[in-house]
This record gives C-alpha cells, sequence and structure tokens, in this order.
C-alpha cells in the first residue's frame, strides 16, 4: 500500500480508502468489522462514512470497531465523514448552514464515540446557504477541535473554485479535498472539475470507482442483472440503472477492461481502480464492498500498474468524444498558447 498527501496537507493516507455505505445496510456488523480488521491490515488507513449511510448505523458500526481494538490498530486509522443530507424532515434537518452542519457535526461524533474527524466533508453543494456561512462554521469546527481538515463532496468545478477563493479571501482555512463519482464510465469530472482540483492543490477521493459494480464484470449484454446484486435487487437504481447506464459507449469499455484483465490474468475490478487511483489529483480511491472476499480481491488493485498501452486502450474506448466547444479539440486549441508565437 502506498501513501498519499490528503492535498495540500500535511495528513498522508492510503492510496485505498475504505468506504461504509454498505455498514448496517447491504452488510451487517460483524461483517463490516471484519472488513475494517483486513482493511488495517493490508495498510489502508483512510475510512469514509457519512451521517447518512444506514441512517448513522455506518458511524455507530465503525464507533463500536473503535472502541472495541486496541490503539495500536485504531491509531493509523483517518477517520472521514460528511453532512449535509437530510437527517429529519424539518426545515432545517439538512443543507450546509451554520445550524444544520453544527448538529450534523455533533451527533457524527456522538455515534463514532471520538472527539475529533480527521476530515469533516460537506456532502454536496447547497444553493440556499451563503458560502461565506459554511467556510466560517467549517473554519470554527478545525478551531474548536472538531476536526482536523475538511473537504467537500460533488462539487461542480465552479463551486469548487468559488469555495476555495471565498476562504482565501476570508482568511479561512481552505478545503483540502474533493470527493467526486469517477470511473472509466464516469470521466465527465475532467472537464472541469480535476482542472479545478489541480488548480487549487485539492486532491480527489473518487466514489463508485467501480461505476457500481458494471466494471467488475457481473453484467451482461444479453440479460438483464438477476441475483444478490445491486441491480439485481433493484434494476432502476439511480445512476446505475441498468437501461440508463447500459449504452455502447458502457459496453465498449467493459470490453476493453475484460481485455486487459484477461491478458493479466486479474480481475476486471483490479483494472478499473489501478486506471481511476493513477489519474492526476487522485489522492485516495474509495472502495465499497458487500463482503469481506469482495474487499479482499479489492485490494489487490494496490499493487497494479498499468502499462502505456493498456492506458491508452482505455483511454480511448472509455473517450467522451466531446463537441468541439468547448471540450473538444478545437475548443481546446482556442485557448491554447504557442509562447514562440502564432
Amino acid at each position: 500500500m502506498r501513501y498519499r498527501l490528503l492535498g495540500k496537507s500535511g495528513c498522508a493516507v492510503s492510496e485505498l480508502c475504505l468506504g461504509t455505505m454498505t455498514f448496517g445496510a447491504e452488510t451487517d456488523e460483524a461483517g463490516s468489522h471484519q472488513q475494517l480488521d483486513l482493511f488495517v491490515e493490508a495498510g489502508g488507513t483512510l475510512v469514509d462514512t457519512a451521517d447518512v449511510y444506514s441512517a448513522g448505523v455506518s458511524e455507530e458500526i465503525i464507533g463500536r470497531w473503535l472502541a472495541d481494538r486496541p490503539a495500536d490498530v485504531t491509531e493509523s486509522v483517518v477517520l472521514a465523514t460528511k453532512g449535509r443530507f437530510a437527517t429529519d424532515s424539518r426545515p432545517n434537518g439538512n443543507g450546509l448552514s451554520a445550524r444544520h452542519l453544527t448538529r450534523a457535526l455533533d451527533a457524527s461524533l456522538d455515534r463514532l464515540g471520538v472527539d475529533t474527524v480527521d476530515l469533516y466533508q460537506v456532502h454536496a453543494f447547497d444553493p440556499h446557504t451563503p458560502m461565506e456561512e459554511t467556510l466560517r462554521t467549517l473554519d470554527g469546527f478545525v478551531r474548536a477541535g472538531k476536526i482536523r481538515y475538511y473537504g467537500l463532496s460533488n462539487f461542480t468545478g465552479w463551486q469548487l473554485t468559488k469555495a476555495v477563493l471565498t476562504a482565501r479571501a476570508l482568511g479561512l482555512r481552505e478545503p483540502v479535498t474533493l470527493q467526486p463519482q469517477y470511473s472509466l464510465i464516469v470521466r465527465e469530472v475532467e472537464w472541469e472539475v480535476v482542472p479545478a482540483a489541480l488548480d487549487a492543490g485539492m486532491g480527489l477521493l473518487p466514489w463508485s470507482p467501480l461505476g457500481g459494480g458494471w466494471l467488475s464484470g457481473k453484467y451482461t449484454r444479453d440479460q438483464r442483472p438477476t441475483g444478490e446484486t445491486r441491480l439485481g435487487e433493484d434494476p432502476g437504481r439511480g445512476m446505475e440503472a441498468y437501461d440508463r447506464r447500459g449504452s455502447d459507449r458502457t459496453w465498449r469499455i467493459i470490453d476493453a477492461v475484460e481485455r486487459v484483465a484477461t491478458d493479466r490474468g486479474i480481475s476486471m475490478a483490479e483494472v478499473a481502480l489501478a486506471w481511476v487511483n493513477n489519474r492526476p489529483a487522485v489522492v485516495s480511491t474509495i472502495l465499497g464492498a458487500r463482503t469481506t472476499e469482495q474487499l479482499a480481491a479489492n485490494l489487490k488493485a494496490a499493487e497494479l500498474e498499468l502499462t502505456a498501452e493498456e492506458q491508452a486502450s482505455l483511454d480511448g474506448a472509455s473517450d467522451l468524444a466531446a463537441t468541439d466547444y468547448p471540450y473538444g479539440e478545437l475548443g481546446i486549441e482556442q485557448r491554447s498558447r504557442e509562447l514562440a508565437g502564432g
């Protein structure tokens, strides 16, 4: 396991992160604790959760694991959680206001059984709360010792840049990370979000790097999902829905991943994870597994280095074919500059 700095901070984290959205829902407490044990034994340090994962149960499960294991096991854990989405149905039960974030963080600390979390992330943008209010609140959490760093999640490029520049203008601490959806299937973040993160010196923590299971090879063109898979249980599940995601481009990507995996004698998941994990600005890729066996298989991605040829084949298969402007060839050419003139 390699380690990288958490954006412009001095905090080092493992290149693979344990995502815990399954804890308390698809994975029971015993299985969740097994995953945590396996992850830290493999050298993993960054553990990511959120207050809305299993309605807070994920945080509670992690809290009981932290309390049950000796300090020499838990000391290496860099703990991250998130707040923003609805924790109750009242008007102030969600959002990025000082009121909601303060209550959300206090509740998360209580469920986790800790005084401080290393990384507190706002789970999404809030169009109703002034950016200044949110950033002053987060800066106050750092000053109060409740969090050590803060990050953003699911922000667009302009939202990220506004947050960074507002923090600088107000003399506040800046966000160190952004958690976006990013995979061979979902590469749109490369148009604005990744450049904005690079410009700000922020690190990326990609979620859903296997495209909701698509890139692990579990789904096929000629058979709709069945059985104990996310889409087998709910084929219309959000962005991952079979009919929504099952485009010609997706199947082309899956074919390319399968070719690399077959040639190497490894799993498709390892290939897809290695691709994401070595993209510009990526600090730690979030693994989400139902079982300890799935997690063990995915952890092997830390050992995989793709060749230039393999990288090129995956890049080509997943190319978004942007139109000429503003992200296509002519738009890029328009923004370029030759120092020798022209």
